[in-house]
């Protein structure tokens, strides 16, 4: 199932997520942000659950801001298992 989320506070503008029925990450693009970054992140969180996903990156900050891309990536798979 396709899932997109509009970050907040961070660099990046869209992150899109592909989840499978048993809540393991397919897939992850985001858009704007650290292009290699990002792109790394997505590569290491395939194949991962989400709540696996969620215990790593939250609460992970970007300089003086109080959230950063791996933060809002925890808050989108929240967000998603809460709507769901």
């Amino acid at each position: 199932m396709e899932y997109r989320y509009k970050p907040s506070g961070v660099c990046s503008t869209e992150m899109i997520f592909n989840i499978d029925e048993e809540n393991i990450i397919q897939d992850l693009k985001v858009v704007g942000g650290c292009n290699g970054n990002l792109k790394g992140i997505s590569k290491l969180i395939r194949g991962m659950k989400i709540d696996d996903v969620i215990e790593r990156l939250s609460g992970v900050l970007c300089g003086y801001r109080n959230t950063s891309c791996p933060d809002q990536i925890a808050r989108a798979l929240k967000e998603y298992k809460a709507n769901k």
